[in-house]
């Protein structure tokens, strides 16, 4: 579904994707781990094409990223934010219906809430959270609003941006647990970036170590302990020692 091949960025002499390499395949659920500012995001972006590339393509579903009508091509992508990103001023039946309520996907109001309800639902959240506003939700039932809205629409693809940021260690497996199941409902391809070891042991199929703008080793998160690969090995014990190097 997704293919990236020799993906470069660069950001002045700052050089994030050296010829980033990545396979996702339809259906399946690839997770990219790395350390702060190893590029995880860039390559989001990139997908997204919120970001230029400066060398390198990258397909979706076997067509360039680039080609084609953009409304159309953004309507296969649900997105699950770091932060959450909600609509401070919008109740929450508005921040998850948010794509369906303009553009291209647009639905009549009423038809629009009654999916927003049925999402929220689906994550574990009563209809009277509808009409509440963001700031009145913890931050537990934030992710699961923002997991909501990036299902809202019944994407293809779906992207998780760091989903248990914030969270503690209960609610961030229940998020995981969210993810996974409906990702497997839905049969969609996704592609999470995380630091945190629960998520990619909840979360991936697939696992990709990016390091130094490069894919330093990919396979089955089953793999992923006995790997060989030191990168690999030091990422996931958390080892100080080792070839990445501690920023101090």
């Amino acid at each position: 579904m997704i293919r990236m091949e020799g993906v470069r960025k660069s950001f002045g002499d700052n050089h994030v994707l050296r010829g980033m390499d990545l396979h996702i395949p339809k259906g399946s659920s690839m997770v990219i781990i790395g350390g702060s500012g190893t590029g995880k995001s860039v390559a989001l972006k990139c997908v997204l094409g919120l970001i230029q590339p400066d060398g390198g393509r990258i397909l979706v579903d076997g067509k360039p990223a680039d080609s084609g009508d953009r409304d159309a091509f953004l309507a296969r992508f649900g997105m699950l934010f770091q932060g959450g990103a909600l609509f401070d001023s919008l109740p929450v039946w508005q921040n998850v219906a948010f794509r369906l309520l303009r553009g291209t996907l647009k639905r009549p109001m009423d038809e629009a809430r009654e999916i927003a309800i049925e999402k929220l639902r689906r994550v574990g959240l009563k209809s009277d959270v509808a009409d509440r506003l963001p700031a009145e939700l913890s931050g537990g039932m934030q992710k699961r609003v923002g997991l909501a809205r990036a299902i809202a629409a019944e994407p293809e693809i779906i992207f998780f941006d760091e989903p248990t940021t914030g969270l503690d260690p209960i609610m961030a497996g229940v998020i995981n647990d969210l993810i996974r199941e409906i990702v497997v409902e839905m049969g969609a391809t996704a592609m999470t970036i995380t630091h945190d070891m629960s998520s990619v042991r909840a979360i991936a199929d697939n696992v990709a170590m990016l390091h130094d703008g490069v894919i330093q080793w990919t396979g089955p998160v089953a793999d992923m302990d006995a790997s060989g690969d030191p990168y690999l090995d030091q990422f996931i014990h958390g080892r100080a020692e080792g070839p990445i190097e501690a920023v101090r």
